[in-house]
């Protein structure tokens, strides 16, 4: 059966800074490195068939420090558009806009919650199909994820929510159902948090 690895980005300035990072991008923090070297430690045993990234460079970096394998970038994994609240401090954003105001950013330009959600799930789904190999990764940002959590996992995902949401480098790894293109949440993983003990080294 087919599996897929879902990673968030390792810290970015801009997360360090708590400024608004859609489509806007800034660069790795060192910390940000560390996660991703640690996330590649964990995901050592696997050997992956394709990855594919955001066109984002924060998350290329990412995979660059996860995985030597060569790499597909998409527009379709990108993070939510944020439109004017691009660059913005994080504490100007409208409150609970993930859950309880999800068009918050269109009459700004940006995306709705909703149209995020539905071209990464399609994405997702579109590689899915067309990757003939056991694993594949994509690297893509913290509200991708967590829609992608929310559609497949919901449980999980209010979990992750109370926990002040994804974290950095972050690894979901979901079972592909393709005859009913279903996804089933196998783990959840935090490298740096876990260290390197051998229980956190995600397993074939």
């Amino acid at each position: 059966m087919k599996k897929l690895y879902l990673v968030r980005h390792g810290q970015t300035l801009f997360n360090e800074l708590h400024m608004t990072q859609g489509w806007c991008d800034s660069p790795l923090t060192e910390l940000g490195r560390k996660q991703a070297k640690e996330a590649g430690r964990s995901l050592r045993n696997v050997d992956f068939s394709a990855v594919y990234t955001s066109t984002s460079e924060r998350t290329s970096d990412t995979a660059e420090l996860i995985t030597d394998k060569p790499y597909t970038r998409l527009k379709a994994l990108k993070e939510i558009y944020f439109g004017l609240y691009e660059g913005q401090r994080e504490f100007t954003q409208p409150k609970n806009w993930f859950v309880d105001n999800t068009d918050a950013f269109v009459p700004y330009g940006g995306e709705s919650v909703q149209e995020m959600a539905e071209r990464f799930e399609n994405c997702v789904k579109a590689i899915m199909k067309k990757e003939e190999g056991e694993n594949i990764l994509i690297v893509s940002h913290g509200c991708t994820i967590g829609t992608f959590l929310d559609r497949f996992a919901p449980d999980t995902m209010q979990l992750i929510r109370n926990q002040h949401g994804i974290p950095n480098c972050g690894i979901a790894v979901f079972e592909y159902e393709s005859e009913t293109e279903n996804f089933v949440l196998e783990n959840l993983v935090d490298p740096l948090r876990w260290g390197h003990k051998d229980d956190d080294v995600v397993k074939l």
